[in-house]
């Protein structure tokens, strides 16, 4: 079963389209997520992201548990080379390079989902 989960990024107004941009370009990470012994522990399932006036907002559906994600996240290529790239448009500053400092910041800026409706599926209708 997948769960959505939310990171909300305070970011210094006036850098909303370097973000957007930064978003937009972002590589992709490794989709299956392993433990030491190469077994599958998780999936990144989906992203999205949203910018606002001072704020992004990324939407991530995983199968897995969240603090497993975040480890796994903060050991990707694509990912590491995101936030760094976002750290200087961010309000307040993280440790995204080790898995502590990713679950610290998953912790701190992840949104719990509360509410997920979808419409009826019409062929089954």
């Amino acid at each position: 079963m997948s769960t959505w989960h939310a990171l909300l990024y305070p970011i210094k107004e006036g850098s909303e389209e370097t973000v957007k941009e930064l978003f937009r370009n972002s590589g992709r990470p490794n989709f299956t997520i392993t433990d030491a012994e190469g077994n599958v522990v998780g999936r990144l399932l989906a992203t999205m992201a949203f910018v606002g006036a001072g704020t992004a907002i990324r939407v991530i559906e995983v199968e897995g548990p969240l603090p497993v994600v975040a480890a796994h996240m903060s050991r990707q290529p694509e990912v590491r080379e995101f936030e760094r790239q976002l750290e200087e448009h961010l309000t307040e500053g993280r440790d995204m390079v080790s898995p502590e400092g990713a679950r610290a910041f998953f912790q701190k800026a992840g949104m719990e989902n509360v509410l997920n409706r979808r419409a009826p599926d019409a062929a089954a209708a």
